[in-house]
């Protein structure tokens, strides 16, 4: 993006203000990205200044950033969406994540997804804790409890149903599990637009 020249100095630093608060909020952004958001934020800039050439270069400048607003609010959204984007197509687990953790503000259905991601990042722990502590992790029932994860087998009446099958069992629900939160939330996106 080429910076827009300003007759006065005083323009120019308060420009280059919005534009360095602009790319603090959206530094989590691909390259891409991040240069489509701030050529957009400039082009409102050109255009409006070519429109008011008569008007006070200040007072023009200050009117166009006031309309745009608050780059941390007005970005907010943007870069919400733009994650969702890029966890879609990546399928990465980073960027689920970031892009979750930024739209938890916009509905329970966010919160559930989250919530969801977290389980599958549970879900390796439960793997490494099958091959430590064979005798205690699994999927126990009876005696009237059913426990997935950790569980003292001496001091109840369960037994451990899955044996030998629990890691790939659990392999394949964590698998299944993190596609589904990325169709859920490509379902999700597709509704809001």
């Amino acid at each position: 993006m080429k910076p827009i020249q300003f007759i006065s100095g005083s323009c120019q630093r308060v420009y280059q203000d919005y534009i360095d608060r602009c790319k603090r909020i959206i530094h989590i952004l691909s390259d891409q990205d991040r240069e489509d958001c701030l050529m957009e934020i400039n082009s409102y800039v050109h255009e409006y200044m070519q429109d008011h050439q008569q008007d006070d270069e200040m007072n023009s400048l200050l009117n166009i950033l006031d309309r745009l607003g608050p780059p941390e609010t007005t970005l907010k959204e943007i870069v919400a969406s733009k994650k969702i984007d890029q966890a879609v197509k990546t399928y990465h687990i980073k960027y689920l994540l970031q892009a979750l953790i930024l739209n938890l503000r916009n509905g329970v259905t966010y919160i559930l997804l989250f919530l969801l991601t977290i389980l599958v990042l549970i879900f390796p722990v439960l793997i490494v804790g099958k091959i430590i502590w064979p005798q205690q992790i699994g999927l126990w029932i009876g005696g009237g409890s059913f426990v997935f994860g950790m569980h003292d087998p001496e001091n109840s009446a369960s037994h451990e149903l899955l044996g030998n099958y629990f890691i790939p069992v659990v392999l394949l629900i964590m698998i299944t599990l993190y596609f589904l939160i990325i169709q859920l939330l490509k379902i999700v996106k597709s509704k809001k637009s």
